[in-house]
């Protein structure tokens, strides 16, 4: 899982239409009418945490007030025995309520764990250990179904190949949900192996495979931030001029070798927030100098587990039989 605060939010709570329920109220995020938003959509939870603290200090110090701010707690409690800091701050409180019900989800799931495990799936890629801390989690108390769901899918997407891969095992031990099943057999015909036409894991890739090297030697300054979107690669690609012609045709012209000013993206069937805070991040350094084109990102709807597993067809397996 993302750990973007915007991502979170749409992953744990959700977001439709820039509307989120949480803690009994009813929250708009709009980067056009909320500045503290803004500012941190692409900043994960913790940094929002920090930053909160520090208008909180700020307003401390103007009306000389000394209150402690160890906690989301304290933070909560700051809001509600100082309306004024309200009127000041003026959307902050929000935040503090949605970082505080954030707090809340992921220390009852043991999301951190979790997370920390789904990124050494997509990112290191250590069959093994990642098939043991999944058996683990998929029998810890806290681990949701829809969690545990979310990580056999991830296993079943990156060991597909393996000769040794557990996937029928891991399977078998989520049978609570009937539809368990038909749900990684329904992500495996199509978006199997068989079915990609790229290098989504970089396993063909001796950069990629000489970089995971190399990080597994350093060790990585945020475990939960390794993983990159794919839509990383073709962007650079595009860049590069080195796109695939036979995986992204496009009509004849130099449209390779030429400059781009701008790049539009569409992804039909859905996109993530992971990967639309990588097109902000590419278009932020453009407008800082440092070159490429302006990309759009565009799509039909934005993902998250619950919608993926709500819109998975289970039900027309019945025209054709294969096992894991």
């Amino acid at each position: 899982m993302d750990i973007s605060c915007v991502s979170q939010v749409h992953e744990l709570i959700t977001i439709n239409n820039n509307r989120v329920s949480a803690a009994g109220q009813n929250m708009v995020l709009s980067e056009l009418h909320d500045e503290f938003y803004a500012k941190n959509v692409s900043s994960n939870f913790g940094e929002i945490g920090q930053n909160i603290k520090l208008l909180m200090n700020e307003f401390q110090q103007k009306s000389q007030i000394h209150k402690n701010l160890d906690s989301i707690a304290d933070m909560k409690n700051f809001v509600e025995e100082y309306p004024q800091f309200k009127k000041i701050s003026g959307t902050v409180s929000k935040h503090v309520t949605l970082v505080g019900e954030l707090s809340k989800i992921i220390a009852n799931q043991n999301l951190l764990e979790i997370s920390e495990v789904e990124q050494s799936i997509v990112a290191e890629g250590d069959h093994s250990r990642c098939l043991e801390r999944i058996r683990v989690l998929i029998n810890h108390p806290k681990t949701t179904r829809l969690n545990a769901l979310r990580l056999v899918l991830l296993y079943a997407l990156r060991f597909e190949g393996n000769p040794n891969n557990d996937i029928l095992g891991l399977v078998n031990s989520l049978k609570k949900n009937p539809d368990t099943a038909n749900i990684v057999k329904a992500l495996l015909r199509y978006a199997g192996s068989a079915r990609r036409n790229n290098d989504l894991f970089g396993e063909g890739s001796t950069m990629e495979m000489t970089k995971r090297f190399i990080k597994g030697l350093k060790g990585v300054e945020n475990i939960y931030t390794q993983h990159q979107p794919y839509i990383k690669n073709i962007i650079e690609n595009v860049i590069k001029g080195k796109l695939s012609e036979q995986q992204y045709p496009f009509l004849p012209g130099d449209f390779l070798s030429s400059r781009l000013d701008n790049l539009i993206i569409f992804i039909l069937g859905g996109a993530t927030f992971e990967e639309s805070l990588f097109v902000r991040s590419q278009n932020e350094k453009r407008m800082q100098g440092g070159g490429g084109p302006a990309v759009l990102l565009a799509t039909t709807f934005m993902h998250n587990t619950t919608r993926y597993v709500e819109y998975t067809p289970t039900s027309d397996f019945s025209c054709f039989f294969f096992e894991f």
